[in-house]
């Protein structure tokens, strides 16, 4: 029953806002009434199958991504419109052109599931257009009435639509800080639980939807998420901290002199300006100066004079390391929260288009180009979906069926990079295709036959399609069959003639794909830790030449660095890949798939930092490692080796990975720290500790969960 509702709760939501799919109904309607006016119903419909697959692009985030998105949409789709209807009349060349626009859209997985979706759109497009050979012009009319119906459904959709994105998520993480700061200077309960118990709960709801895959933006709220449980333990383990020093120091005649209660106003302060920036989208208040007095108070606690009682002096330490902690973890929330409101997230794009192409953290060409090997999922599932469409088109076109291209467009259609999704959408398809051919054909029987009936019914289709069908696959493939009807009754084509050529082309095609990913299947379970494990080993070795680079400025390792830089881009997107198909693995529970998405995002925090001390080696000027850095740099790849190992069975104990925050604190002690390349690797090694005493703690966690490497199995 627990699995019912949580496929319930999944598909509320999954599926599209009713006004967004009303708004894409509507894109649909509007080219088929301009055709219809004009008399054209013809042009009418390339129009609107033109505002139909960029539909499937529309979004709710802000207006220029979405813009660029829908607006590139319409170009790869009017193109697969004239391409396909130039060269439909050549059966060869066809085949060809299938297979290479089958490897490309396949490959678009590496980015993310929007860009996959508008590689799928595209590929059917050409699939369909192919199958009726057009002169030249009218092949170039076709896409020009095609791109226009996709700009339309771009004009509608940034015309009506607010600019923020993620406005729940930033209130609940904006009211989880403001508890956390008002709490903070509270005086601890020895039986209390942690402060924000309800806000935590809240914000974890409110972002139990929110992926950490491809959208730097979400990564952001995840990662601020992480950080405030991570500040509610420690606040908690300060606070019990003090009262232990207080009854400790009762029989003592000089007791110990600590500032923090100052520590915990300034720590309030900072929690309660995140909370209230994230509430309101606004500005960050001074953190800066209230985070370097901290820093500072942490340092005046660090050189408290040793007591001879060993008890105290136990506490003192404990002390010291809760302080360095919570400083480590208020400025990496500071740090977040400034870049995730509205302000921030510009701001970042800014700062993200002036750097290297090759050293953005979120990039399409490198993305793609790192991908084209066999080592990749994506390229793999690219290979496998060219073969399917070639050998499809080539069944399609020596068939001699009654409108054959279905079976190419149904393989395209089925096969994903998933095994659960493939079979499942297999099975999936076929129900719902028969389902919307009778629905279709029925209420053409009941209906008057009419231009109006028409549109209506495709209006009505196009609603459904939109705003259910991301939520179940069978209400997508039912509306779809339902919408073809539809549209081929507009061309003249009686409904009842399409029941029976794309029943069997939709089980041809079906057949086809499935058989293909029997021969080559994977279950993202078995393979999940190995991907991570690889992936912390490309960062550990990318780290380690950045390492050298800092520690022998005059050699040149752009070469190296540019090597180890790609290989750790591919073993990210490889994983961000493998966590979206193992979420959407059979009997897999959703506590797993938020810890894995959680060592994801954290990843994701440090990897950043590394990059940026990348990009710190040329905008500084090279002075002598400091020789703090080597023990720091050994152990942060000690630390990446370690956890990689944990992922394939070794078995690690947490006290046996280094003190990270220890060789930070002695790093940041040595050198002149006005040197702009120390005062950069102080700032980014910070990150990069935190990050991974974040990735450290998650990932102790997971692996010792019972069947970690095969939930599936549960």
């Amino acid at each position: 029953m627990s699995s019912f509702w949580r496929g319930l709760v999944r598909f509320e939501r999954e599926k599209i806002a009713p006004v967004t799919a009303l708004r894409n109904a509507v894109g649909v309607a509007i080219p088929l009434l301009a055709g219809y006016a004009v008399g054209n119903t013809n042009s009418g419909l390339v129009g609107g199958t033109g505002a139909l697959n960029v539909a499937f692009t529309d979004g709710r985030d802000p207006y220029l991504p979405r813009a660029e998105r829908m607006v590139a949409a319409s170009v790869l789709c009017a193109s697969a419109v004239f391409i396909g209807s130039l060269t439909g009349g050549h059966a060869a060349l066809a085949v060809v052109l299938a297979f290479g626009w089958a490897f490309a859209a396949g490959l678009l997985v590496a980015l993310d599931q929007t860009a996959a979706d508008v590689g799928t759109i595209s590929l059917v497009t050409l699939i369909v257009f192919s199958s009726h050979a057009l002169p030249p012009d009218q092949a170039l009319s076709a896409g020009v009435l095609a791109f226009s119906g996709g700009l339309l459904q771009t004009g509608l959709s940034v015309a009506m639509w607010p600019l923020r994105r993620f406005e729940a998520e930033q209130r609940a993480l904006g009211a989880l800080y403001s508890e956390l700061g008002r709490s903070a200077a509270e005086p601890v309960e020895a039986r209390a639980a942690p402060p924000a118990t309800q806000q935590a709960s809240d914000a974890q709801k409110a972002l139990a939807s929110v992926s950490a895959g491809r959208n730097v933006h979400a990564v952001r709220y995840l990662l601020l998420l992480s950080q405030a449980e991570r500040i509610r333990l420690s606040l908690l383990f300060l606070g019990r901290l003090r009262l232990r020093l207080q009854n400790q120091s009762k029989d003592t005649d000089e007791p110990p002199q600590l500032p923090l209660d100052e520590y915990v106003a300034l720590t309030a302060r900072v929690l309660d300006s995140i909370g209230a920036a994230l509430s309101s989208g606004g500005e960050t208040g001074d953190n800066e100066e209230w985070l370097r007095r901290m820093h500072g108070i942490a340092e005046e606690v660090r050189r408290t004079e040793a007591v001879s009682q060993p008890a105290i002096a136990a506490t003192l330490s404990e002390i010291i390391h809760s302080v360095e902690a919570l400083t480590g973890q208020a400025r990496a929330a500071a740090d977040l929260a400034a870049s995730a409101t509205h302000s921030g997230r510009v701001d970042f794009e800014r700062i993200e288009q002036r750097r290297p192409i090759r050293l953005r953290l979120i990039g399409t060409w490198p993305t793609l180009r790192a991908n084209l090997t066999l080592s990749s999922a994506a390229c793999r599932h690219a290979l496998r979906l060219a073969v399917c469409v070639g050998i499809a088109e080539t069944v399609a076109r020596t068939s001699g069926l009654e409108r054959a291209y279905w079976i190419p467009m149904t393989a395209a259609i089925i096969l994903k990079p998933d095994f659960t999704a493939t079979f499942s959408r297999g099975l999936q398809r076929l129900a719902g295709t028969f389902a919307g051919l009778v629905i279709a054909t029925a209420l053409f029987y009941v209906l008057p036959v009419a231009f109006w009936t028409e549109v209506s019914l495709i209006t009505a289709f196009m609603f459904l399609l939109r705003c259910f069908g991301p939520a179940n696959y069978g209400i997508l493939t039912a509306a779809v069959s339902a919408l073809v009807v539809a549209l081929l009754a507009m061309t003249g084509v009686p409904p009842s003639e399409t029941i029976s050529a794309r029943g069997v082309a939709t089980v041809a095609g079906g057949a086809l794909a499935l058989a293909i990913y029997a021969v080559w299947p994977t279950w993202e379970h078995t393979q999940i830790p190995e991907v991570m494990a690889r992936m912390l080993d490309a960062y550990r070795e990318y780290f380690h030449v950045i390492r050298e680079a800092f520690l022998f400025p005059s050699k040149d390792f752009s070469t190296m660095l540019d090597q180890k830089r790609h290989r750790a881009r591919l073993e990210r997107s490889n994983v961000e890949a493998s966590v979206e198909r193992y979420a959407a693995e059979p009997n897999v529970s959703p506590e797993m798939v938020s810890a894995w998405t959680s060592v994801l995002a954290s990843s994701h925090r440090m990897i950043h930092a590394v990059m940026a001390m990348e990009a710190g080696l040329m905008r500084s000027e090279p002075v002598p490692a400091r020789p703090a850095f080597r023990p720091f740099a050994h152990d942060v790849e000690v630390t990446l080796h370690s956890l990689a190992s944990a992922l394939r069975g070794t078995r690690l104990d947490a006290a046996e990975l280094p003190d990270l925050r220890e060789d930070h604190h002695t790093l940041v002690e040595s050198g002149d720290p006005e040197t702009e390349r120390y005062a950069l690797v102080n700032i980014e090694s910070d990150r990069i500790t935190n990050s991974l005493n974040t990735l450290s703690m998650q990932l102790m966690a997971l692996v010792t969960q019972p069947h970690q490497t095969s939930p599936g199995a549960r």
